[in-house]
Parts: C-alpha cells; sequence; structure tokens
C-alpha cells in the first residue's frame, strides 16, 4: 500500500534521505522509530504530498504522491503541530476538509462527536494542544481515508483520551482495511498498536519487519559459565554486560537455536528474558553515537 523506493532529499547541502526504502502492507499498522534527527518526519512529508524528493519514488497505492490530487484526497495527515487557519472554528476547517474531501462522512462525524467532547464552534487556536489534537483526528477520522500517517500523533493527549484514539485507529484497520504509518517515540505505546516496525537512521532504513518476528529474532539471555568456559564462536552479539559471573548478552537469532548452542557451555545458570521494543531499538542502533554517555558534573 506505501512504498518508498530509494528515496533522496537534501536541505542545504544535509542529506536528510539517503536511498530510504519502506514497504507498508495494506491494513498493517507501522511504526516508524529512530534517533532525532534520522529523517522520519521528512519521509512523512514526502507520503503526505508536501515535499518534492530529489530522487527515488514515494508511492501509495503505487501512485506517486506530489502533485497527485487523486492520491491526497486518500490520505490523512495528522503533523506534530496541527495546522489550522488563524480564526477557524473546529466547524470551519471540518467545512474545509468536507469540501475537499469525497469520502468525508458527516453521519461519522456526529457519531464521534461522543468520543471527542468539544464545542465545534470554538476557535481552533483558543484549543490547547491536547484539544487540537482531538480535534484534528475527529476531522481527520470523518474522512474515512484508506492512509492515515500521523507524526507523534498522541503528544499532548491525556492517557484516556490517547487509548480512546487508538481505540478508533486500530477500529478502522479492523473494519475499514486502513493502513497506518506512525513516527514516534513512545515506543512501549507503539509496541502495543503496531504488527510492523522500521527502524531508521541518518536517513536510511536499518530493518523493517514484522513486530513479531523482530521481537523473535533477538533474544536477552541471561548466564553465568564455569571457569575456563567461554561463549561459542560465531554468535551474533548486540550488547553483552558482566556483573560478577553473570552475563547478559543481547543475541540476534532463535531463542531456541541460542539456547541449544550456550546449553553446550554446561552454564551454572541460564534463562531467556523478554526483550521490549525499546531494548531491541536501542541494541540495532549500536555504536559510540548511541551509547549512554557517563557525564561527571
Amino acid at each position: 500500500m506505501i512504498e518508498v523506493r530509494e528515496l533522496r532529499k537534501s536541505f542545504d547541502g544535509f542529506e536528510a534521505l539517503r536511498g530510504l526504502n519502506i514497504h507498508v502492507p495494506k491494513g498493517a499498522v507501522y511504526g516508524l522509530v529512530g534517533p532525532n534527527g534520522a529523517g522520519k518526519s521528512t519521509v512523512i512529508r514526502h507520503l503526505a504530498g508536501i515535499c518534492r524528493q530529489d530522487g527515488g519514488e514515494a508511492l501509495i497505492g503505487g501512485q506517486p504522491v506530489y502533485e497527485n490530487p487523486a492520491v491526497k484526497e486518500k490520505i490523512a495527515y495528522i503533523p506534530d503541530d496541527i495546522f489550522y487557519f488563524g480564526a477557524a472554528s473546529i466547524r470551519d476547517m471540518k467545512n474545509l476538509y468536507r469540501a475537499m474531501i469525497p469520502t468525508f462522512s458527516d453521519a461519522r462525524f456526529e457519531k464521534l462527536r461522543e468520543a471527542f467532547p468539544l464545542d465545534e464552534k470554538r476557535a481552533m487556536r483558543r484549543l490547547s494542544k491536547g484539544m487540537q489534537k482531538q480535534a484534528a483526528f475527529w476531522i481527520a477520522l470523518s474522512c474515512c481515508p484508506a492512509v492515515i500517517l500521523l507524526d507523534e500523533p498522541v503528544d499532548g493527549l491525556d492517557p484516556v483520551m490517547r487509548r480512546q484514539v487508538w481505540s478508533l485507529l486500530l477500529q478502522d484497520v479492523a473494519e475499514r482495511g486502513t493502513t497506518v504509518l506512525v513516527s514516534s517515540h513512545n515506543l512501549r505505546e507503539l509496541e502495543d498498536v503496531c504488527d510492523h516496525v522500521g527502524i531508521m537512521d541518518k536517513g536510511r532504513m536499518l530493518l523493517e519487519r514484522p513486530l513479531a518476528a523482530l521481537q523473535e529474532n533477538t533474544v536477552k539471555i541471561q548466564l553465568a559459565l564455569p571457569d575456563g568456559k567461554e561463549l561459542p564462536d560465531g554468535l551474533d552479539i548486540l550488547h553483552e554486560s558482566r556483573s560478577g559471573r553473570l552475563r547478559q548478552l543481547i543475541l540476534r537469532g532463535s531463542s531456541g537455536e541460542l539456547t541449544a548452542r550456550l546449553a553446550a557451555c554446561e552454564p551454572f545458570f541460564m534463562d531467556v528474558l523478554p526483550l521490549s521494543l525499546e531494548e531491541i531499538f536501542i541494541y540495532e542502533l549500536g555504536g559510540e553515537d548511541h551509547e549512554i554517555k557517563n557525564i561527571l558534573l
């Protein structure tokens, strides 16, 4: 449904995107994660048709997005900073989108009023950031889009409203086959809602996989080895730490295969621990640029 092929974009000589590739299946909830400056917002703006690429392609449904109104009509985009006209009310913005988007549903707008208890006659500029986000979701979901692009979507929402928004989005995915691409630094939250994940760094894709496959292929193991015993050769170790005899290893591979290989070392103790998306993100990035610095003040 969403495809990015060798996408390149530079700003004043800085390469924001360097041959980026993304594949999002129809009906997927795809979490796009990466450190600050990785290029997440830039690629989302390309998929929304705001930016023109220097090279490569940004496609939705096999069609280029930039300067393609027929494709843009199928997209809802909610950025971190909500756009609205200076004196516009929620009703004014609703009427604007209703005039532009053929799939806008007044019936759905009225039904969603129960989820978003806002005064639609109130000026957007007089709403808090969280209330502006609610208004944006209210209007976007009323457009019944085929694709929803979200950049830090629930920042500013209280916990109850965050759960309400995710529930509505997942309901659209299940019932309408909506495709959702979301960028967020709240990896714990993404872990609950995403079925596919892409990890970006420095304008490139490090890896993208179904979340279940990613978690199955990265393992945390704690073990203690007898004196003189060493780890088997050929292990793909992402991270290792020690506390006395106890070693903690982050390994790439399947749990069953790795535990079988390590059992041959006759460990005193061995335990396989669950690995969160946040931990996978940190260890997949790796390298000195992403280590926690020990700074003494």
